[in-house]
């Protein structure tokens, strides 16, 4: 028996509960970034995961292989998804300036809405499985190069190197803002604090790309 149907039109839609699983697995992947970013991929449980969710450890299973597999998933979206947008955008805008607002904004948004997976990366992606982890790398290198395309024609006399470096001090001036988000979210300044994080960092993200290094004073 299929577990598609097909409508009136002749296009394939999801039953009912092909629907149900997905969101379950959605529920499951979220709590896993909750606990994960809280307390470290090692500290937490299947069983704890499940509760979260309101089934047990063993019933995630039915659409996760492994602890370390969740974590892959976990991580590998987020990758693929900043990595499609990115080749978007790139297609989208040919003004580099237009492209590269467009870049930060996206890195913002995902800075300010994955706080969590950006910690658990940081902390945990050494735990993923080796081949998965290998997949995920390639994928961010394959985002970053989109940045560096884009920054060879506002800089060409940068090596790959230095705007490799160029871009991931935006990363990091972006990404870092996850941490710092926490803790006021926790002292329930969110509001203000996140409309404050929205206009600031892609400010101070573009002043980064564009600035010219000063040159190097000669040796006496």
């Amino acid at each position: 028996m299929s577990s598609t149907q097909t409508n009136p039109s002749g296009q394939t839609t999801k039953t009912q509960r092909q629907v149900e699983k997905a969101r379950r697995r959605e529920q499951l992947l979220a709590a896993a970034a909750r606990l994960f970013a809280d307390r470290g991929f090692a500290a937490v449980s299947l069983d704890e995961i499940g509760t979260e969710v309101g089934v047990t450890g063993q019933a995630i299973y039915r659409h996760f292989e492994s602890k370390q597999a969740m974590l892959g998933v976990l991580i590998g979206q987020a990758s693929h998804h900043l990595l499609s947008s990115g080749r978007e955008i790139e297609v989208e805008c040919p003004d580099v300036l237009v492209r590269l607002q467009r870049l930060v904004a996206l890195q913002t948004e995902f800075a300010l809405s994955s706080s969590e997976i950006i910690r658990v990366q940081d902390r945990d992606l050494a735990s993923v499985e080796d081949r998965i982890q290998r997949e995920i790398r390639r994928t961010q290198r394959e985002f970053i190069a989109i940045w560096i395309r884009a920054l060879q024609s506002i800089h060409p006399q940068e090596t790959t190197d230095q705007l490799t470096v160029r871009a991931h001090a935006v990363f990091g001036l972006i990404n870092s803002t996850g941490h710092s988000f926490r803790g006021l979210a926790k002292r329930k300044q969110t509001g203000s604090f996140l409309a404050y994080l929205k206009h600031m960092l892609p400010e101070m993200a573009m002043q980064a790309l564009y600035a010219a290094p000063d040159e190097p004073e000669e040796e006496r």
